[in-house]
């Protein structure tokens, strides 16, 4: 893996100037030659990357989001935060992509000594996966385009003691545009995420009808997320505003809607069914089912008789 622990050496690396401040740069997209690797690579920053692409040329090529494919061109907005790994692999045979838009690296000791020193990593953009980025209408584009600028200008001039506080409350005003915008995502791709829940749907019914239950006990939210091809973190942001529930109160739901068929259609102890449905203490199976109806297993049982 390669690893770039500085601004510095990650533009030393793409043949690029030494930055004007060490920890908080600006970069165009244009002026970055297309990488040419042979092999397949993993990358890790111990910085924050924010990254708008635009690609001219994209109806010769197809974009992955998710296991959807697209082949517009809206610019895209992806966020990596340090120590989170890219995986990059180019195909040989690719066109010669022609790409405009802009990076801005940020070092964490940037923020040290200000409010956003806390508060960034409660952006919950920061753990979703590159294929997950954020589509953007061009005044959305315009209006993100024009606070970067801003940054870079206050980078390019002189540092005096106001400098770090006005390029932070630039960088605040540009989260808070992204997080409203993911939201706006979530909602506007109607299609896409109906697909998504009616995959989720499936594979929840397909582990609560195998013997997957007893042999490997609930599923966790890493693992559905996986079979989405999703990071947990985007699966669950999209269904809390889609329906309200994160992806585990999916899960439990699914769990009292089993337990519920069973406790009405079966003979089998409550004991029985809360192993069958992967609890290896009855008191826990019993504990998440009357938090989540009111009432005990048994006296679920008794309101059918």
């Amino acid at each position: 893996m390669r690893r770039f622990k500085t601004i510095s050496e990650f533009l030393q690396f793409r043949q690029l100037p030494r930055p004007e401040h060490p920890l908080i740069t600006v970069l165009k997209v244009e002026t970055v030659e297309s990488l040419k690797l042979i092999e397949p690579e993993a990358w890790c920053y111990d910085f924050y990357a924010i990254g708008l692409k635009r690609v001219a040329n994209a109806q010769e090529i197809k974009l992955k989001y998710g296991q959807q494919t697209y082949d517009y061109d809206e610019g895209i907005l992806s966020f990596v935060a340090p120590n989170q790994v890219l995986r990059l692999a180019i195909d040989k045979n690719a066109v010669q992509l022609k790409q405009s838009g802009w990076m801005l690296l940020i070092h964490p000791d940037f923020l040290w000594n200000t409010p956003l020193a806390k508060t960034i990593t409660h952006y919950d953009f920061w753990d979703y996966s590159v294929n997950e980025a954020l589509f953007l209408s061009e005044k959305e584009e315009n209006l993100l385009v024009d606070i970067v600028k801003n940054i870079q200008q206050e980078c390019h001039s002189n540092i005096d003691k106001f400098s770090k506080s006005i390029i932070i409350s630039y960088i605040e005003t540009l989260l808070n545009y992204a997080d409203r915008f993911y939201h706006r995502q979530f909602i506007t791709r109607e299609k896409i995420n109906h697909q998504i829940l009616e995959r989720l749907e499936k594979i929840l019914n397909d582990y609560f009808n195998s013997d997957d239950l007893i042999t490997q006990g609930l599923p966790t939210v890493t693992e559905i997320a996986q079979s989405l091809n999703l990071s947990p973190k985007y699966l669950s942001s999209l269904l809390k505003v889609l329906t309200g529930q994160n992806t585990q109160q999916h899960i439990h739901e699914k769990l009292i809607e089993k337990a519920k068929e069973k406790l009405s259609t079966t003979n089998l102890s409550i004991s029985e069914i809360a192993f069958e449905l992967g609890f290896e203490h009855l008191q826990s199976f019993s504990k998440l089912f009357k938090t989540k109806t009111q009432l005990s297993p048994m006296e679920f049982r008794q309101s059918f008789n």
